[in-house]
């Protein structure tokens, strides 16, 4: 991380397109390195788990695998032309459900690596209700339940399930956010994390 802190400039990328996450990715790095231009991309990367994950690993796994396809991705994709890589930081966010023993809950899985080191976050939890997880285990996906409810509209994109229920207090941006900055602390102090 301490050739990081050294750049003028970090590239990101984000494995996603979607604006929240790609809005997330930046806003969480822009606070850790404030004096570095910042600059995220988002792009498609598979996460090799169903749509709406259903359970903490999958959940997991799918941040997981999103982030190792951006670093794959910019280890064989051709250098910057001014000699540069495609990016020093990966980052993705997988948002999922569980049916604890207290009852379900949605929440994120933040991974953030450099090529040489991946560390594994996760936001805190959202309880939903269990009509809302009856729909989910029927196979629709979270965000599209909840635009149903609120009579909203691509609603993933935006504030999400988190928004909506805590009536604009919470988003799903500002929870990935603080999720992303928790994630980045092995690589903010690397010395602590030796094995």
């Amino acid at each position: 991380m301490q050739r990081i802190t050294k750049l003028k400039k970090i590239r990101v990328l984000v494995g996603s397109k979607n604006p929240v996450k790609v809005n997330a990715a930046k806003i969480a790095i822009c606070q850790l390195f404030p004096d570095i231009d910042i600059e995220c991309i988002g792009m498609h990367a598979p996460s090799g788990v169903p749509d709406q994950p259903m359970t903490d690993f999958e959940t997991r796994e799918g941040a997981i695998n999103r982030v190792k396809y951006c670093r794959n991705f910019s280890a064989t994709a051709a250098k910057q032309p001014d000699g540069e890589s495609v990016a020093e930081l990966f980052i993705a966010m997988e948002g999922g459900v569980d049916n604890f023993e207290y009852g379900p809950a949605t929440f994120a899985y933040t991974v953030v690596a450099t090529q040489n080191q991946l560390s594994v976050g996760r936001s805190a939890q959202l309880p939903i209700s269990q009509s809302i997880y009856k729909s989910l285990v029927a196979g629709e996906e979270l965000g599209d339940v909840m635009d149903k409810l609120f009579n909203t509209n691509n609603i993933k994109q935006q504030g999400g399930a988190i928004g909506l229920l805590t009536q604009g207090h919470a988003t799903r941006e500002s929870v990935y956010t603080q999720a992303l900055i928790l994630a980045m602390a092995p690589m903010l102090n690397p010395e602590l994390y030796l094995d």
